[in-house]
């Protein structure tokens, strides 16, 4: 895996190197693209590295491997991993339990756990991919269940923290301001659920500044004193990566992209295009890279910022004037994670868990979110697939994905069995089909004199029928949200 050596490179950089030069090295071409806190975060694991194999802390050692380096690799995983399970832990406790249940495997709360403990995404991305999202996910998960027992300044201690760990996080940044800042810092509402303006806090205010100031500080403040922010904050927010990323994700603009794709080829079956003037393998070299649309105007940065602040606009007004205590602000965190994915420049495949771990806990709690987590974590989860694109990992990915699958079915369907099918006959259907899909891309294309040719055919069927699911998720969870705000509304009138 590429992310074995991303790794790597990062423990030597911070290991060998003074801070003054860590977001300049650029031996490798995985140069340090994280936040400070994950520097020091990498800086710290390198100090156990080199009881493994100090091999692994030359920087010049470039793609090197050894058993010692992938088990400590691995291990470091599964030790910060520690951070997660406690933050399943204390989600688990603000889930309504009083559900009846036969016995404890029924429960919300185990349902919950099994959920978010046993999440394939995140299994295969960490564990066997590798990566550090366990405990990182385990910080947001922590930060939302303060929120819920209205712990509201570690909330936002452990929330600013993470963020300056990964910079991801900032898409769903928008709803933990206005909910800590509609429940926190206004400290009464009228009896109508409107905002109560005398009850604004100019003490909680300042706390939640000083917070978000302080975690700053200590995480960029030495990068400033050096003069390096400008530098710092272009390995953050490469946009010279192009809009895509190595293989779209499933995302609108997956589904922009082969829509130009589609008119390129018709285009130049009716004579209507200069094949002359086509970049070659424009949109299907799977590259990371900047390129431009031959028939629909090329998107820029700054489009995907507005179409981006546009989507996540209408959940953040419902928040403000409907915030519905923790479950509000649940919803808009999710919306807030599913937007900025359909529409993020350059996003990574993997950041559909922001929206599907945070989802898990919705899910439990009322049958029409089970069934939208249901259309979105198995989509999502089925485009994670051409990460694991070797044969022995074929039958794990596989085997794993069904086990989570068939629980998370089973057992939400148990939960809700005496209300209304979660799936309509048209999602069913849609979902059935990422059988087929996956037997032709994995079975039947290789073997075809197309494979030779058109090698990123699989990877774009897997993410524009896959975009297909995700975007009727995000549409359907936000007409609910919508409409349960307005009958909220209605009923107070």
């Amino acid at each position: 895996s590429t992310d074995f050596e991303v790794h790597r490179n990062w423990l030597a950089i911070t290991h060998n190197l003074p801070l003054s030069q860590w977001y300049y090295e650029a031996t490798s071409e995985w140069t340090l693209d994280y936040p400070p806190f994950f520097a020091w975060f990498e800086c710290a694991l390198s100090h156990v590295a080199k009881y493994f194999d100090p091999q692994m802390l030359v920087i010049k050692n470039l793609n090197y491997t050894s058993q010692a380096t992938i088990i400590f690799q691995r291990f470091s995983v599964i030790f910060t991993d520690i951070l997660f399970i406690y933050a399943v832990r204390e989600c688990c406790k603000c889930v309504n339990g009083k559900r009846a249940a036969k016995d404890i495997l029924e429960k919300p709360t185990f349902i919950l756990a099994v959920l978010l403990l046993w999440n394939f995404g995140l299994l295969i991305v960490d564990h066997i991919h590798f990566q550090y999202n366990g405990f990182l996910f385990g910080l947001m998960l922590l930060s939302v269940a303060r929120l819920c027992q209205k712990r509201y300044l570690e909330g936002a201690l452990l929330f600013a923290v993470l963020l300056h760990f990964k910079h991801i996080y900032i898409y769903v940044a928008p709803a933990y301001g206005i909910y800590l800042l509609r429940s926190y810092c206004f400290t009464a509402n009228n009896a109508d659920g409107s905002l109560k303006w005398r009850s604004f806090s100019f003490l909680h205010v300042t706390l939640l500044g000083l917070i978000v100031c302080l975690v700053s500080a200590l995480s960029l403040g030495p990068f400033i004193v050096l003069g390096q922010l400008p530098q710092v904050i272009s390995r953050l927010f490469p946009f010279k990566r192009g809009l895509c990323h190595a293989y779209w994700a499933p995302n609108f603009w997956a589904l922009y992209n082969a829509m130009d794709k589609a008119l390129t080829i018709f285009g130049l079956k009716c004579n209507l295009l200069d094949p002359t003037k086509i970049p070659r393998a424009s949109m299907t070299g799977g590259l990371v890279q900047e390129f431009q649309h031959t028939v629909l105007p090329s998107v820029t940065p700054l489009a995907t910022l507005i179409c981006t602040f546009m989507s996540i606009l209408p959940s953040v007004f419902c928040l403000w004037f409907k915030p519905q205590g923790p479950r509000g602000f649940l919803q808009c965190l999710v919306l807030c994670a599913l937007s900025s994915f359909m529409f993020g420049w350059h996003v990574h495949e993997k950041a559909i868990l922001l929206a599907i771990l945070p989802l898990s806990l919705l899910s439990v709690q009322r049958a029409k979110d089970a069934g939208i987590y249901l259309i979105l974590t198995t989509t999502g989860h089925f485009s994670l697939f051409p990460l694991l694109f070797t044969l022995p990992e074929l039958p794990i990915k596989i085997l794993l994905m069904l086990l989570f699958t068939v629980y998370s079915f089973s057992s939400l369907k148990s939960l809700f069995r005496r209300e209304r099918p979660l799936l309509n006959w048209l999602e069913t259907i849609y979902l059935i089909q990422l059988v087929p899909l996956e037997i032709f891309c994995e079975f039947i294309f290789p073997l075809t004199p197309w494979q030779q040719h058109f090698p990123f055919v699989p990877l774009l069927l897997t993410s524009v029928y896959c975009a297909l699911g995700v975007t009727y998720a995000w549409l359907k969870l936000y007409v609910s949200v919508l409409t349960e705000r307005i009958s909220v509304r209605q009923k107070t009138e």
